[in-house]
C-alpha cells in the first residue's frame, strides 16, 4: 500500500501570500489526479496537509513558518461561557447531513462572500469557483446543512478522516449576526465528532498575526503542529 512518504509532491512558484500583502508564499501539493485512500488522506492531515477542491496541499514557505496546522482534541474540549451562549441561541436550528449540496447553497455562498469577504481571494464569487472549491470533493465529504425552519442559513463542508473531522469551509447567512453561525458550525462539528467517537476536529491553519485566522485558538484546549509534533495548548 502507498505510504505518505511515497507520494510525489509538487511545488508552486512563489506567489503573493493570501494573508500578508508584503510576503510571497509557496505551496506543496500532491498530484491532483491522485485519489488518495482515506487512510493516506488521514495520514496527510496529521502531517499538516489540507484539502481545497481536489488539491491536497500544505504551505512550504522558506522564510516564514506562520501557518500552523491546528486541531481540537474533542475529548478534552469544553465550551466556554460565550460558546455555550452560541449553542443556546441556535438550539432551534435543524441540521441535515448530505453527500451533495443543496440547491440553496450557492446563493447563500454568493451572499456570504459578497458581504463578508470582499477583500479575499474568493471575491468575486462565481458558480465555477464554488464548484471547484466545494463541490469537488472525495468519498469522505459530508455537507452539513443548517436550517431555520425551511431556510438554509449555513453550510459546513467537512471531510471524515480516520481520526477525526477536517473542517474544510463554513459559509452562512451574513445577516444572521446574532446567531454567530461561524462559531456554531465549529461547535456543532466538535459535538458531531464526539458522537462518532472521533478524537479530533482539524481546523486548518492558525496564524497568530492574521486576525481572520487567529480564531482557531478560541477553541481550547487545541493542538498545534510545531516542528512536526502536535503540541497541546490549554
Amino acid at each position: 500500500m502507498t505510504e505518505p512518504k511515497d507520494i510525489k509532491l509538487y511545488a508552486t512558484h512563489p506567489h503573493p501570500c493570501s494573508y500578508f500583502s508584503e510576503r510571497e508564499a509557496r505551496t506543496i501539493f500532491i498530484d491532483p489526479e491522485l485519489a488518495p485512500s482515506p487512510a493516506i488522506y488521514s495520514a496527510l492531515s496529521r502531517r499538516g496537509f489540507r484539502r481545497s477542491g481536489n488539491h491536497i496541499y500544505r504551505p512550504d514557505c522558506s522564510s516564514c513558518q506562520d501557518c500552523i496546522a491546528s486541531r481540537v482534541p474533542v475529548g478534552l474540549f469544553t465550551p466556554n461561557r460565550q460558546q455555550r451562549r452560541v449553542l443556546n441561541r441556535n438550539n432551534d436550528v435543524v441540521v441535515k447531513i448530505s453527500a451533495v449540496l443543496s440547491e440553496q447553497a450557492y446563493p447563500l455562498y454568493e451572499r456570504y462572500i459578497n458581504i463578508r469577504h470582499q477583500d479575499g481571494d474568493m471575491y468575486p464569487p462565481s458558480q465555477e469557483q464554488f464548484d471547484n472549491f466545494l463541490s469537488k470533493s472525495n468519498a469522505s465529504t459530508e455537507y452539513i446543512h443548517f436550517y431555520d425552519d425551511d431556510v438554509l442559513i449555513a453550510v459546513a463542508v467537512t471531510d471524515v478522516l480516520d481520526d477525526g473531522l477536517s473542517a474544510i469551509y463554513t459559509f452562512y447567512d451574513p445577516e444572521q449576526t446574532r446567531r454567530s453561525l461561524g462559531v456554531f458550525g465549529i461547535l456543532w462539528q466538535i459535538n458531531y465528532a464526539k458522537s462518532l467517537n472521533l478524537p479530533y476536529v482539524y481546523l486548518g491553519y492558525w496564524i497568530k498575526d492574521c486576525q481572520k485566522m487567529r480564531y482557531k485558538t478560541d477553541y481550547r484546549p487545541i493542538e498545534l503542529l510545531m516542528n512536526n509534533r502536535w503540541v497541546l495548548l490549554n
